[in-house]
């Protein structure tokens, strides 16, 4: 499972699989939760985009304000040649553990699945907590991180609720799995788990500084 935190095995997985491909659910899927939270007018970051088409589904919806980043470089250079025409809807080549945007850039992040993938890897609790410290600086005052994941809230709340790190409230909504093959899990999400998968809304209060970085 260790392959999913090393950038050699997705450069590898998108020079072979080159078809959109989705992990867990579509927009159809998160739309009902995530529009409750995410405006048409909000600046958007897509952490660990890949080749899914989240970003142009919600473009197609209004969402049209977005910038999408994925380790892997040979996939960020596919989504931009196929994307040239939405010039509002950008894909960078970053490490989502050091984001290269200023503090309180984004209204809203959205990580569907690479949080999951970061904590399959090696030195886990450390790439996560760098991922979300710089999460947490990118946001503006009042911004939202939503994480869609299928780990159960013993085993995310851990990373994502620490007041005194993140000056934000976090809930927890639960959406079906897909029954049809139009995305994937992660390997870890074995048949023993329930038949759902976790949103975590991670909404920030205002009116406090970027946290501490964690060792």
């Amino acid at each position: 499972m260790a392959q999913y935190g090393k950038p050699e095995y997705w450069e590898e997985r998108y020079t072979r699989d080159t078809e959109p491909f989705d992990w867990y659910q579509r927009w159809s899927g998160i739309k009902d939760i995530i529009t409750q939270y995410v405006l048409p007018t909000h600046q958007i970051l897509h952490l660990g985009c890949g080749n899914s088409r989240l970003s142009e589904e919600m473009y197609d919806d209004g969402y049209i304000n977005s910038i999408n980043i994925d380790i892997s470089q040979v996939v960020i250079k596919a989504m931009q040649d196929k994307y040239r025409d939405k010039q509002t809807m950008r894909f960078l080549h970053m490490d989502t553990r050091n984001l290269e945007f200023d503090e309180a850039t984004f209204d809203a992040v959205i990580d569907k699945g690479t949080l999951d993938s970061l904590l399959c890897g090696e030195n886990s609790t450390a790439h996560a907590n760098k991922m979300i410290s710089e999460v947490y600086r990118v946001l503006s005052p009042t911004g939202v991180y939503v994480v869609v994941s299928y780990g159960q809230p013993p085993n995310r709340l851990i990373f994502l609720d620490k007041p005194d790190l993140y000056n934000w409230d976090v809930e927890v909504k639960t959406v079906a799995k897909p029954t049809i093959a139009s995305t994937a899990p992660l390997a870890t999400d074995d048949k023993d788990m329930p038949n759902v998968h976790y949103i975590y809304l991670c909404k920030k209060r205002g009116g406090r500084e970027a946290p501490r970085q964690e060792s």
